[in-house]
Protein backbone atom coordinates (compact mmCIF):
# COMPACT_ATOMS: atom_id res chain seq x y z
CA UNK A 1 0.00 0.00 0.00
CA UNK A 2 1.36 3.38 -0.91
CA UNK A 3 0.01 6.52 1.32
CA UNK A 4 -2.29 8.44 -1.26
CA UNK A 5 -1.25 11.81 -0.66
CA UNK A 6 2.31 10.87 -1.81
CA UNK A 7 1.49 8.46 -4.44
CA UNK A 8 -0.89 11.76 -5.59
CA UNK A 9 2.01 14.11 -5.60
CA UNK A 10 4.69 11.69 -7.68
CA UNK A 11 2.01 10.57 -10.06
CA UNK A 12 1.41 14.64 -10.95
CA UNK A 13 5.21 15.31 -11.16
CA UNK A 14 5.63 12.65 -13.65
CA UNK A 15 7.61 10.09 -11.93
CA UNK A 16 5.52 7.55 -13.11
CA UNK A 17 5.29 8.96 -16.60
CA UNK A 18 7.45 5.63 -18.12
CA UNK A 19 5.02 3.52 -16.70
CA UNK A 20 2.39 5.18 -18.28
CA UNK A 21 4.24 4.47 -21.36
CA UNK A 22 4.65 1.02 -21.05
CA UNK A 23 0.93 0.54 -20.18
CA UNK A 24 -0.84 2.44 -22.90
CA UNK A 25 2.02 2.48 -25.40
CA UNK A 26 1.35 5.85 -26.86
CA UNK A 27 3.23 8.68 -25.72
CA UNK A 28 0.35 11.39 -26.77
CA UNK A 29 -1.99 9.58 -24.08
CA UNK A 30 0.41 9.79 -21.13
CA UNK A 31 -0.66 13.41 -19.76
CA UNK A 32 -4.11 12.09 -20.44
CA UNK A 33 -3.60 9.42 -18.07
CA UNK A 34 -1.03 10.98 -15.55
CA UNK A 35 -3.97 13.54 -15.13
CA UNK A 36 -6.76 10.91 -15.26
CA UNK A 37 -4.67 8.71 -12.48
CA UNK A 38 -4.47 12.15 -10.08
CA UNK A 39 -8.24 12.64 -10.79
CA UNK A 40 -9.37 8.89 -9.47
CA UNK A 41 -7.03 9.32 -7.03
CA UNK A 42 -8.70 12.74 -5.32
CA UNK A 43 -11.98 11.21 -6.22
CA UNK A 44 -10.92 8.30 -3.82
CA UNK A 45 -9.99 10.20 -1.03
CA UNK A 46 -12.91 12.44 -1.16
CA UNK A 47 -15.47 9.09 -0.84
CA UNK A 48 -13.28 6.99 1.34
CA UNK A 49 -10.60 9.67 3.31
CA UNK A 50 -8.66 6.05 3.77
CA UNK A 51 -4.76 7.34 3.24
CA UNK A 52 -3.03 3.75 1.82
CA UNK A 53 -4.15 2.56 -1.48
CA UNK A 54 -2.98 0.45 -4.67
CA UNK A 55 -4.07 1.07 -8.12
CA UNK A 56 -4.99 -1.62 -10.34
CA UNK A 57 -5.95 -1.49 -14.23
CA UNK A 58 -7.72 -4.09 -16.86
CA UNK A 59 -7.84 -3.40 -20.67
CA UNK A 60 -10.73 -3.01 -22.95
CA UNK A 61 -10.40 -5.30 -25.98
CA UNK A 62 -10.83 -6.19 -29.82
CA UNK A 63 -11.26 -9.19 -31.41
CA UNK A 64 -8.82 -9.65 -34.42
CA UNK A 65 -9.90 -12.27 -36.54
CA UNK A 66 -12.63 -14.72 -35.48
CA UNK A 67 -16.07 -13.61 -35.47
CA UNK A 68 -18.44 -15.51 -34.02
CA UNK A 69 -16.30 -18.75 -33.29
CA UNK A 70 -15.52 -18.55 -29.49
CA UNK A 71 -19.16 -19.78 -28.72
CA UNK A 72 -18.12 -23.04 -30.72
CA UNK A 73 -14.87 -23.63 -29.01
CA UNK A 74 -13.15 -22.41 -31.97
CA UNK A 75 -10.07 -20.47 -32.66
CA UNK A 76 -9.80 -16.47 -31.70
CA UNK A 77 -7.44 -13.79 -32.20
CA UNK A 78 -7.88 -11.02 -30.17
CA UNK A 79 -5.95 -8.49 -28.37
CA UNK A 80 -6.08 -5.91 -25.62
CA UNK A 81 -6.32 -1.98 -26.76
CA UNK A 82 -4.74 1.03 -24.58
CA UNK A 83 -8.23 1.73 -23.05
CA UNK A 84 -8.99 0.39 -19.68
CA UNK A 85 -10.54 0.45 -15.91
CA UNK A 86 -8.86 1.92 -13.44
CA UNK A 87 -9.56 1.14 -9.86
CA UNK A 88 -7.78 3.41 -6.73
CA UNK A 89 -8.14 0.72 -3.66
CA UNK A 90 -7.95 -0.02 0.00
CA UNK A 91 -8.43 -3.71 1.80
CA UNK A 92 -10.18 -3.49 4.36
CA UNK A 93 -10.60 -5.72 7.75
CA UNK A 94 -14.20 -6.74 7.01
CA UNK A 95 -16.59 -8.65 4.12
CA UNK A 96 -17.98 -5.54 2.82
CA UNK A 97 -17.50 -3.88 -0.37
CA UNK A 98 -18.04 -0.44 -1.10
CA UNK A 99 -17.61 0.38 -5.01
CA UNK A 100 -18.22 3.51 -6.84
CA UNK A 101 -17.82 3.44 -10.72
CA UNK A 102 -17.77 6.73 -12.26
CA UNK A 103 -20.90 8.74 -11.67
CA UNK A 104 -23.04 5.75 -10.41
CA UNK A 105 -24.38 5.13 -7.22
CA UNK A 106 -22.07 3.40 -4.58
CA UNK A 107 -22.54 -0.70 -4.58
CA UNK A 108 -22.35 -1.80 -1.25
CA UNK A 109 -21.80 -5.47 -1.08
CA UNK A 110 -21.30 -8.00 2.00
CA UNK A 111 -19.53 -11.10 0.41
CA UNK A 112 -20.17 -13.27 3.24
CA UNK A 113 -23.24 -14.16 1.21
CA UNK A 114 -22.56 -14.54 -2.34
CA UNK A 115 -25.25 -16.79 -3.25
CA UNK A 116 -26.75 -16.07 -6.85
CA UNK A 117 -30.17 -13.64 -6.32
CA UNK A 118 -32.26 -14.07 -10.00
CA UNK A 119 -33.44 -10.57 -8.69
CA UNK A 120 -30.05 -9.15 -9.24
CA UNK A 121 -29.71 -10.54 -13.21
CA UNK A 122 -28.31 -7.61 -15.16
CA UNK A 123 -26.59 -5.30 -12.53
CA UNK A 124 -23.32 -4.52 -11.12
CA UNK A 125 -24.09 -5.93 -8.06
CA UNK A 126 -24.57 -9.45 -9.87
CA UNK A 127 -21.08 -9.13 -11.81
CA UNK A 128 -19.19 -8.30 -8.62
CA UNK A 129 -20.65 -11.03 -6.29
CA UNK A 130 -20.27 -13.43 -9.07
CA UNK A 131 -16.41 -12.26 -9.62
CA UNK A 132 -16.03 -12.95 -5.67
CA UNK A 133 -18.31 -16.38 -5.53
CA UNK A 134 -15.69 -17.64 -8.72
CA UNK A 135 -12.71 -17.01 -6.92
CA UNK A 136 -13.64 -18.71 -3.52
CA UNK A 137 -14.84 -21.89 -5.75
CA UNK A 138 -11.49 -21.69 -7.15
CA UNK A 139 -10.04 -21.42 -3.68
CA UNK A 140 -8.73 -18.45 -3.19
CA UNK A 141 -8.94 -15.84 -0.65
CA UNK A 142 -11.59 -12.99 -0.63
CA UNK A 143 -12.21 -9.52 1.26
CA UNK A 144 -13.88 -6.48 1.71
CA UNK A 145 -12.20 -3.45 -0.02
CA UNK A 146 -13.20 -0.01 -1.10
CA UNK A 147 -12.34 1.47 -4.60
CA UNK A 148 -13.28 4.23 -6.65
CA UNK A 149 -13.27 3.13 -10.57
CA UNK A 150 -13.09 4.79 -13.34
CA UNK A 151 -12.90 3.77 -17.29
CA UNK A 152 -12.49 4.79 -20.74
CA UNK A 153 -13.44 1.22 -22.68
CA UNK A 154 -16.27 2.67 -24.63
CA UNK A 155 -19.84 1.39 -23.50
CA UNK A 156 -21.30 -0.82 -26.56
CA UNK A 157 -18.77 -0.47 -28.93
CA UNK A 158 -17.63 -3.96 -29.18
CA UNK A 159 -14.65 -3.39 -26.46
CA UNK A 160 -16.16 -4.96 -24.04
CA UNK A 161 -16.59 -3.18 -20.40
CA UNK A 162 -18.30 -5.59 -19.33
CA UNK A 163 -14.80 -8.02 -19.57
CA UNK A 164 -12.80 -5.53 -18.45
CA UNK A 165 -14.84 -4.52 -15.50
CA UNK A 166 -14.78 -8.17 -14.48
CA UNK A 167 -11.24 -8.77 -15.00
CA UNK A 168 -11.04 -5.27 -12.85
CA UNK A 169 -12.55 -6.85 -9.47
CA UNK A 170 -10.45 -10.42 -10.26
CA UNK A 171 -7.12 -8.89 -10.71
CA UNK A 172 -8.29 -6.23 -7.09
CA UNK A 173 -8.71 -9.47 -5.28
CA UNK A 174 -5.30 -11.27 -6.35
CA UNK A 175 -3.96 -9.09 -4.88
CA UNK A 176 -5.22 -7.85 -1.78
CA UNK A 177 -5.67 -11.14 -0.98
CA UNK A 178 -3.58 -13.69 -2.81
CA UNK A 179 -0.34 -11.77 -3.49
CA UNK A 180 -0.99 -11.97 -7.30
CA UNK A 181 -1.32 -15.26 -7.53
CA UNK A 182 -4.80 -15.96 -9.57
CA UNK A 183 -4.20 -16.72 -12.57
CA UNK A 184 -4.99 -14.00 -15.97
CA UNK A 185 -6.29 -17.74 -17.33
CA UNK A 186 -8.66 -18.06 -14.36
CA UNK A 187 -9.56 -14.79 -13.86
CA UNK A 188 -11.12 -14.78 -17.45
CA UNK A 189 -13.16 -17.92 -16.84
CA UNK A 190 -14.33 -16.63 -13.32
CA UNK A 191 -15.39 -13.49 -15.19
CA UNK A 192 -17.72 -15.35 -18.01
CA UNK A 193 -18.91 -17.56 -14.74
CA UNK A 194 -20.04 -14.33 -13.41
CA UNK A 195 -21.45 -12.57 -16.42
CA UNK A 196 -22.82 -16.68 -17.26
CA UNK A 197 -24.82 -17.29 -13.75
CA UNK A 198 -24.79 -14.15 -11.69
CA UNK A 199 -25.35 -11.48 -14.48
CA UNK A 200 -27.56 -13.63 -16.55
CA UNK A 201 -25.71 -12.71 -20.23
CA UNK A 202 -24.51 -16.33 -22.06
CA UNK A 203 -21.27 -14.95 -23.63
CA UNK A 204 -18.22 -16.70 -24.56
CA UNK A 205 -14.64 -17.00 -22.88
CA UNK A 206 -12.73 -14.64 -25.54
CA UNK A 207 -13.50 -11.22 -23.66
CA UNK A 208 -12.92 -12.02 -20.25
CA UNK A 209 -9.65 -14.00 -21.81
CA UNK A 210 -8.60 -10.99 -23.95
CA UNK A 211 -8.97 -8.06 -21.07
CA UNK A 212 -7.40 -10.13 -18.62
CA UNK A 213 -4.26 -12.04 -20.14
CA UNK A 214 -3.16 -8.92 -22.35
CA UNK A 215 -1.34 -8.48 -25.66
CA UNK A 216 -2.23 -9.97 -29.12
CA UNK A 217 -2.98 -13.46 -28.21
CA UNK A 218 -4.28 -16.73 -29.93
CA UNK A 219 -6.90 -18.47 -28.33
CA UNK A 220 -8.34 -22.24 -29.30
CA UNK A 221 -10.76 -22.96 -27.19
CA UNK A 222 -11.15 -26.66 -28.33
CA UNK A 223 -11.00 -28.11 -24.71
CA UNK A 224 -12.75 -25.12 -22.75
CA UNK A 225 -11.61 -25.94 -19.78
CA UNK A 226 -8.13 -25.40 -20.55
CA UNK A 227 -8.05 -23.20 -23.51
CA UNK A 228 -4.51 -23.30 -25.33
CA UNK A 229 -3.56 -19.76 -25.59
CA UNK A 230 -0.26 -17.96 -26.80
CA UNK A 231 1.30 -14.68 -27.48
CA UNK A 232 1.14 -13.27 -31.37
CA UNK A 233 4.10 -11.43 -32.16
CA UNK A 234 3.41 -8.04 -34.27
CA UNK A 235 4.63 -4.71 -34.30
CA UNK A 236 2.22 -2.43 -35.86
CA UNK A 237 4.56 0.94 -35.48
CA UNK A 238 7.04 -1.06 -37.64
CA UNK A 239 4.52 -2.25 -40.15
CA UNK A 240 3.27 1.65 -40.01
CA UNK A 241 -0.13 0.74 -39.40
CA UNK A 242 -2.52 1.75 -36.74
CA UNK A 243 -6.06 0.17 -35.24
CA UNK A 244 -8.93 2.37 -35.39
CA UNK A 245 -12.51 1.33 -34.50
CA UNK A 246 -15.33 3.49 -35.62
CA UNK A 247 -18.58 3.90 -33.33
CA UNK A 248 -21.17 4.14 -35.83
CA UNK A 249 -23.96 4.98 -33.14
CA UNK A 250 -26.13 2.16 -34.24
CA UNK A 251 -28.79 0.86 -31.44
CA UNK A 252 -27.88 -2.58 -29.17
CA UNK A 253 -31.77 -2.29 -28.28
CA UNK A 254 -34.26 -5.07 -29.14
CA UNK A 255 -31.03 -6.99 -30.97
CA UNK A 256 -30.61 -9.48 -28.42
CA UNK A 257 -32.61 -12.36 -30.70
CA UNK A 258 -29.89 -11.64 -33.20
CA UNK A 259 -27.37 -12.31 -31.27
CA UNK A 260 -28.47 -15.51 -29.88
CA UNK A 261 -29.78 -17.20 -33.42
CA UNK A 262 -25.89 -17.61 -34.35
CA UNK A 263 -24.99 -19.62 -31.73
CA UNK A 264 -28.07 -21.84 -31.74
CA UNK A 265 -28.24 -21.74 -35.67
CA UNK A 266 -24.59 -23.48 -36.18
CA UNK A 267 -25.92 -25.83 -33.17
CA UNK A 268 -28.75 -26.62 -35.43
CA UNK A 269 -26.06 -27.71 -38.03
CA UNK A 270 -23.66 -29.82 -34.94
CA UNK A 271 -26.99 -31.38 -34.15
CA UNK A 272 -27.44 -32.71 -37.35
CA UNK A 273 -24.24 -34.34 -37.27
CA UNK A 274 -25.29 -35.74 -33.59
CA UNK A 275 -22.94 -33.51 -31.88
CA UNK A 276 -22.78 -30.22 -29.76
CA UNK A 277 -20.76 -27.90 -31.32
CA UNK A 278 -19.26 -27.29 -35.01
CA UNK A 279 -15.53 -27.62 -33.37
CA UNK A 280 -16.51 -31.14 -33.36
CA UNK A 281 -17.24 -31.81 -37.21
CA UNK A 282 -14.51 -31.98 -39.54
CA UNK A 283 -14.75 -29.16 -42.05
CA UNK A 284 -14.55 -31.55 -45.05
CA UNK A 285 -18.07 -33.59 -43.37
CA UNK A 286 -19.84 -30.66 -43.48
CA UNK A 287 -19.05 -29.51 -46.75
CA UNK A 288 -19.91 -32.87 -48.75
CA UNK A 289 -23.27 -32.81 -46.66
CA UNK A 290 -24.58 -29.11 -47.60
CA UNK A 291 -27.00 -30.95 -50.30
CA UNK A 292 -28.27 -32.85 -47.62
CA UNK A 293 -28.13 -30.35 -44.94
CA UNK A 294 -30.53 -27.84 -47.23
CA UNK A 295 -33.37 -30.42 -46.74
CA UNK A 296 -33.47 -29.84 -43.08
CA UNK A 297 -32.16 -26.59 -41.72
CA UNK A 298 -32.25 -23.10 -42.94
CA UNK A 299 -30.09 -21.53 -45.47
CA UNK A 300 -28.72 -19.09 -42.96
CA UNK A 301 -27.39 -21.58 -41.01
CA UNK A 302 -25.50 -23.50 -43.15
CA UNK A 303 -23.84 -20.49 -44.33
CA UNK A 304 -22.90 -19.65 -40.80
CA UNK A 305 -21.43 -23.01 -40.33
CA UNK A 306 -19.59 -21.93 -43.44
CA UNK A 307 -18.34 -19.03 -42.37
CA UNK A 308 -17.42 -20.93 -38.83
CA UNK A 309 -15.15 -23.42 -40.63
CA UNK A 310 -13.57 -20.60 -42.81
CA UNK A 311 -13.07 -18.45 -40.24
CA UNK A 312 -11.24 -21.07 -38.35
CA UNK A 313 -8.48 -21.16 -40.90
CA UNK A 314 -8.14 -17.43 -41.36
CA UNK A 315 -7.51 -16.71 -37.96
CA UNK A 316 -4.55 -19.88 -38.50
CA UNK A 317 -3.35 -17.86 -41.33
CA UNK A 318 -3.30 -14.81 -39.64
CA UNK A 319 -0.94 -16.01 -36.77
CA UNK A 320 1.06 -17.42 -39.58
CA UNK A 321 1.24 -14.47 -41.34
CA UNK A 322 2.10 -12.19 -38.41
CA UNK A 323 4.98 -15.11 -36.71
CA UNK A 324 6.68 -14.49 -40.24
CA UNK A 325 5.96 -10.75 -40.21
CA UNK A 326 4.13 -10.80 -43.62
CA UNK A 327 2.14 -7.75 -42.86
CA UNK A 328 0.36 -7.93 -46.41
CA UNK A 329 -0.60 -11.06 -45.85
CA UNK A 330 -2.46 -10.46 -42.25
CA UNK A 331 -4.24 -7.61 -43.58
CA UNK A 332 -5.46 -9.80 -46.59
CA UNK A 333 -7.12 -12.14 -43.79
CA UNK A 334 -8.57 -9.56 -42.12
CA UNK A 335 -10.06 -7.96 -45.47
CA UNK A 336 -11.64 -11.88 -46.18
CA UNK A 337 -12.67 -12.35 -42.60
CA UNK A 338 -14.98 -9.28 -43.44
CA UNK A 339 -16.23 -10.65 -46.57
CA UNK A 340 -17.16 -13.61 -44.92
CA UNK A 341 -18.76 -11.99 -41.88
CA UNK A 342 -21.02 -10.31 -43.88
CA UNK A 343 -21.62 -12.85 -46.66
CA UNK A 344 -21.50 -15.89 -45.00
CA UNK A 345 -21.94 -15.12 -40.84
CA UNK A 346 -24.81 -11.71 -41.89
CA UNK A 347 -24.00 -10.08 -38.87
CA UNK A 348 -23.33 -6.45 -40.81
CA UNK A 349 -27.55 -5.42 -39.50
CA UNK A 350 -30.64 -7.21 -38.19
CA UNK A 351 -33.21 -8.39 -40.38
CA UNK A 352 -35.65 -6.77 -37.98
CA UNK A 353 -34.93 -3.30 -39.62
CA UNK A 354 -33.67 -3.33 -43.22
CA UNK A 355 -33.41 0.27 -43.37
CA UNK A 356 -31.29 0.71 -40.71
CA UNK A 357 -27.74 -0.30 -41.37
CA UNK A 358 -24.66 1.91 -40.18
CA UNK A 359 -22.08 -0.89 -39.80
CA UNK A 360 -22.91 -1.68 -43.85
CA UNK A 361 -22.85 2.32 -44.43
CA UNK A 362 -19.54 2.22 -42.23
CA UNK A 363 -17.52 -0.59 -44.09
CA UNK A 364 -18.47 0.53 -47.67
CA UNK A 365 -17.78 4.35 -46.82
CA UNK A 366 -14.25 2.83 -45.13
CA UNK A 367 -13.64 0.78 -48.00
CA UNK A 368 -13.78 3.68 -50.50
CA UNK A 369 -11.71 6.30 -48.29
CA UNK A 370 -9.40 3.79 -47.82
CA UNK A 371 -9.09 2.17 -51.48
CA UNK A 372 -5.32 0.32 -50.94
CA UNK A 373 -4.25 2.50 -47.86
CA UNK A 374 -6.16 0.23 -45.16
CA UNK A 375 -8.90 -2.82 -44.52
CA UNK A 376 -11.95 -2.87 -42.50
CA UNK A 377 -14.31 -5.33 -41.11
CA UNK A 378 -17.01 -5.78 -38.78
CA UNK A 379 -15.98 -5.95 -34.91
CA UNK A 380 -17.60 -7.58 -31.92
CA UNK A 381 -20.48 -9.47 -32.52
CA UNK A 382 -21.94 -7.02 -35.06
CA UNK A 383 -25.25 -6.20 -36.07
CA UNK A 384 -24.61 -2.47 -34.51
CA UNK A 385 -22.17 -0.79 -32.88
CA UNK A 386 -18.30 -0.62 -34.28
CA UNK A 387 -16.24 -1.17 -37.23
CA UNK A 388 -12.16 -2.09 -37.08
CA UNK A 389 -10.04 -0.81 -39.83
CA UNK A 390 -6.19 -1.34 -39.77
CA UNK A 391 -5.01 1.83 -41.46
CA UNK A 392 -1.41 3.22 -43.13
CA UNK A 393 -0.17 5.53 -40.23
CA UNK A 394 0.09 7.98 -43.45
CA UNK A 395 -3.96 7.54 -44.16
CA UNK A 396 -5.10 7.80 -40.73
CA UNK A 397 -5.94 11.34 -40.30
CA UNK A 398 -7.52 11.63 -43.63
CA UNK A 399 -9.92 8.26 -42.89
CA UNK A 400 -10.32 10.08 -39.34
CA UNK A 401 -11.66 12.91 -40.69
CA UNK A 402 -13.79 11.35 -43.91
CA UNK A 403 -15.13 8.84 -41.66
CA UNK A 404 -16.48 11.40 -38.78
CA UNK A 405 -17.62 13.19 -41.28
CA UNK A 406 -20.55 10.88 -41.37
CA UNK A 407 -20.62 9.19 -37.68
CA UNK A 408 -19.97 12.56 -36.00
CA UNK A 409 -16.62 14.43 -34.37
CA UNK A 410 -14.36 11.22 -32.20
CA UNK A 411 -16.38 8.41 -33.41
CA UNK A 412 -13.07 7.16 -34.88
CA UNK A 413 -10.81 5.93 -31.84
CA UNK A 414 -7.25 5.12 -33.21
CA UNK A 415 -5.75 2.97 -30.89
CA UNK A 416 -2.82 0.63 -30.20
CA UNK A 417 -2.21 -2.79 -28.91
CA UNK A 418 -1.99 -2.88 -24.80
CA UNK A 419 0.88 -5.35 -24.05
CA UNK A 420 -0.73 -6.25 -20.86
CA UNK A 421 -4.03 -7.60 -19.53
CA UNK A 422 -5.49 -7.15 -15.52
CA UNK A 423 -2.21 -5.79 -13.64
CA UNK A 424 -1.14 -3.78 -10.47
CA UNK A 425 -0.27 -0.48 -11.23
CA UNK A 426 0.92 0.65 -8.64
CA UNK A 427 1.69 -0.47 -4.95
Amino acid sequence: MRNINELRAEMESGMYDSRLKDIYVDEKMVPYNRERYVKAIDRFKELYREEEVEIYSAPGRSEVCGNHTDHQNGHVLATSVNLDAIAIVTGTDDMTIHLVSDDMPEEIIDISDVERNADEEGTTKALIKGVVAGIEDYGYKIGGFKAYITSDVLMGAGMSSSAAFESLIGTILSGLYNHMKISSVDIAKIGQYAENVFFGKPCGLMDQMACAVGGLIYIDFLDKANPVIKQVPCDFEANQYSLCIVDTKGSHADLTDDYAAIPEEMRQVAKFFGKELLTEIMPSEFFSNIALLRGHISDRAVLRAMHFYTEQARVDEGVKALEANDFGRFLDVIRRSGDSSSKLLQNIYSTKDVHTQNVMVALGASEYFLGDEGVCRVHGGGFAGTIQAFVKNAAVDGYKNSIESIFGEGTCHVLKVRPYGGIKVIA
